[in-house]
Order: structure tokens, then sequence, then C-alpha cells
């Protein structure tokens, strides 16, 4: 199921002018924007600690705060989320509810998640959400653990190689308390909107072939080791050549599980890598990458070599 919140402009101020949270049946249809845009506007226009250029909703509204804090977030275990150019990315997030006894955060109209956004708090950059509501379970009366995701589609998510940094945790609440979800009174939807919830990193996908000849080869001969680093671009959602980074050459013999570095190369300007070495005996060559900030670590399958 996808989340939605409408946000539109009114008189330069931004006002809700609709909140829909699809059935499952409605999954499908749904189509996804952050609820947090609401419990910003809502956040800016109470004042509740609203940050100077905080979005606002029109000016007459007074929305609710919750007393509703979040913790202990995580996202994605705490791993780099790796995204390529066309397949959907979907991580984990976990995190705690803490609210007051009043505050039902399993009411059918009650709205809460974890999501991602890089640039301003006030004004992101992008942000990252989630297709489906998290699912929570109490522990007492005043406190929830919950489970949640992320879900990126590199081709509507995405907007360029930027988006391969460090991204900021915000915890969101919205409850409609009973009104109209397509015409709500805003005076009368309460929200919560905290920031500092901790940090995730995405990351280009990497790929890395490699191709060992000739087969088989006489001992002491020359193997020409070639192959290719390549990683997601974001901006034109390909993948191009990585260029000038350093790649071990590596082997393992036929009868070990180990390999071990022969050599060190660098990528061409189109990520290409060529490089020789002598055979001695049966066993598999690869390159290995060891990653950057912005790129995951990968390794190519090993390519058997028989030296007669």
């Amino acid at each position: 199921m996808r989340i939605r919140a409408t946000v539109a402009a009114v008189t330069g101020a931004l006002a809700l002018s609709a909140l829909v949270i699809p059935s499952a049946a409605q999954a499908d249809d749904a189509h996804r924007s952050t609820v947090s845009d609401v419990a910003r506007a809502a956040q800016s226009t109470a004042g509740a600690g609203a940050k100077s250029g905080a979005r606002s909703l029109a000016a007459d509204s007074t929305p609710v705060q919750l007393d509703l804090t979040f913790s202990k977030v995580t996202v994605n275990g705490g791993k780099p989320i790796v995204v390529g150019t066309a397949a959907k990315k979907t991580v984990p997030t976990t995190f705690t509810v803490t609210h007051a006894a009043d505050v039902n955060i399993f009411a059918s109209d009650f709205v809460l998640g974890v999501d991602l956004y890089r640039g301003s708090f006030d004004v992101p950059t992008n942000e990252l959400a989630s297709d489906a509501l998290p699912t929570c379970k109490a522990v007492s009366s005043t406190v929830a653990t919950c489970k949640g995701q992320i879900d990126i589609r590199p081709q509507d998510d995405l907007i360029g190689n930027a988006d391969a940094t460090t991204w900021k945790a915000l915890g969101f609440a919205v409850d409609l308390n009973g009104q109209d979800p397509m015409d709500p009174d805003v005076n009368k939807i309460g929200f919560a909107l905290q920031d500092g919830l901790g940090t995730a990193r995405v990351q280009r996908l990497s790929k890395l072939t490699v191709n060992a000849a000739p087969e088989p080869v006489k001992k002491g001969g020359t193997i020409t080791v070639t192959g290719k680093l390549s990683r997601a671009n974001f901006d034109d959602l390909k993948y191009h050549g990585y260029a000038t980074q350093p790649v071990k050459l590596q082997f393992r013999k036929k009868t070990s599980s180990t390999y071990t570095t022969i050599k060190t190369i660098k990528s061409s300007s189109t990520g290409t890598l060529k490089t020789t070495v002598k055979a001695s005996v049966d066993g598999y060559w690869r390159y290995s990458f060891a990653g950057t900030t912005t790129t995951p670590a990968v390794s190519a399958a090993g390519d058997f070599v028989d030296v007669k």
C-alpha cells in the first residue's frame, strides 16, 4: 500500500488539501508522496519548534501537536542502501514510538513512519519514503516498537548522482482524529515531526567483470586478464565505467578457497581493466574493488584457467 499526502499551495502558503490512507485493496492504485510534508506544514503553523522558512499550512489553521516521540531508529540495519538503475529497492526500518496514553497510534486514520531526506530540513532537496504503513506492536500502554521500510524506485525517486550521499532520518505522525480525509478540519488534525534520528547512506550499484585468456594455457605462458568496472549513474539511469579506480587482481588455486592479491591496477578512463601474468598452476582469476563512499565494494566471479 502506498501512503499519499497532497499539500497544495494556497495564497502563498501551503495548505493541507488531502490525506489519503489507502486500504490493502487500493494498494496497487495508490500513489505515494511523503506524509511528512503534512507534518512539516503543521509544525510550522503551530510553531512547535519549527525552523525559520519551514513550509506552513494556511494562516488560520491550528493543528494539534501530538505527544509522541521516536527513538532507536535504524535504516537497513545500519548498512548502506545500494541502488541500481531500474529495480525497486526496499530496505527495512525499525523504530520505537513513545506516546501519551490518549494517543492511539493504532487508529485506522493514524499514519506514522520514518522517511529519509537530504538537503535542508525545511525545504528538502529530495525525500525517500515507504510504499506501506509500518507494523507496530505495543509493548506497554505508551510504547510501541515498529517495523517499516523505505522504497526507492530509481526512475521516480532519484534525481541525480547527488543522491549518492548521506541522508537524514526523520519520524512523522499524522492523526486525522476522525476527519474526512478528503475534506478535513485542519484544526482537529494531530501531528508530530521529529528530526535528527540518524543517517543512512545511498550508494550507486557497482558491477565488475573478468576474463582470463587463453584457456587452457601452457605453464609459464602469458595470461591476459581483462575486465570492466562500472556503476549506476543516477543522472541517466544507465551504467558507465568507473574511471581511474584501484582494482586488485586476485588468484586462488584450484585446490584452495582463498584468493590472494597478485597486483593492483587502475581502471581506464572508460572503466576497462587489462593486465598480464605468468601461468603457473590451475586456478581462478578475478578482479576485486574495495569501494568508495558513493560506490560499494564488488568482486567478479572467478574465471578458471587450466594450465597444461
